[in-house]
């Protein structure tokens, strides 16, 4: 599977049909992760794969769900969802749709998680208020039907607001993580890459006697705090799944 940070605009049109996907995007790079993040949200599913060609556009896309709902509406939830937050339209034949019985989803949630599965810790909402020469970020964070809000307060001064967007978001995913106790907030900021305005997030994992870096980064789209948090997600979502395959391997 290739995804790609970036696809080019000028790409053929032919290619374009070849792979079921019209390409109305070209102002910007499609986050593929992302894009799965936000289909896990719909109703009824429990996991989501999107699978890209070589330049990064979606050639298949892959739907784990309950039964709560007909396949062909699931199928054009996740068109809606692609075009509504994205402007990404999703040719129908490129989606596929696989059911389980309510008895065997209760028993894939409670059930060892898989890095996949756990794409549906999502960020539910961001929010920021300043009084006087101090601020206050709040972030929640939700898995399953649970939701965990974090907290951190510092300076009101700008360069301060991505630092405090992220470590509220840290503050809560410790409340869903005990992995994330290892975790140590680095640096967080908004640069520009190109054309666009991305979040950019380092973290650091202490694993004594050896402590490892590791980035995220997204591409602010809804607002500079929501793409703040979403980048502590991207950096932290992979490596606790290496640490907790390391503990179950033991």
């Amino acid at each position: 599977m290739t995804t790609p940070s970036h696809r080019p605009n000028g790409a053929s049109r032919s290619s374009d049909e070849a792979s079921g996907y019209a390409d109305e995007t070209s102002g910007y790079a499609i986050d593929l992760q992302e894009l799965e993040e936000e289909l896990c949200r719909l109703g009824g599913v429990l996991a989501v794969r999107v699978v890209a060609d070589r330049n990064g556009r979606p050639i298949e896309v892959h739907v784990l769900s309950d039964r709560t709902k007909p396949a062909k509406q699931t199928v054009r939830d996740v068109r809606a969802v692609a075009q509504t937050v994205f402007g990404l339209e999703i040719d129908h034949r490129i989606v596929s749709v696989a059911q389980f019985d309510n008895s065997t989803t209760d028993e894939l949630v409670s059930g060892p998680q898989t890095p996949r599965q756990e794409a549906r810790l999502r960020l539910v909402s961001v929010r920021f208020d300043t009084e006087e020469l101090r601020a206050r970020a709040q972030v929640v964070l939700g898995r399953s039907e649970r939701e965990h809000t974090g907290y951190a307060e510092g300076s009101v001064a700008g360069v301060a607001r991505p630092q405090l967007v992220a470590s509220a978001a840290l503050d809560a995913l410790r409340q869903i993580e005990p992995t994330a106790d290892a975790m140590h907030l680095a640096s967080a900021d908004i640069t520009r890459i190109g054309k666009e305005r991305v979040a950019l997030v380092v973290v650091v994992y202490v694993e004594p006697p050896m402590e490892v870096s590791v980035s995220g980064s997204a591409v602010v789209r809804r607002g500079r705090d929501d793409a703040v948090a979403r980048a502590l997600l991207d950096a932290t979502n992979r490596r606790m799944s290496r640490v907790e395959s390391g503990h179950a391997a033991h």
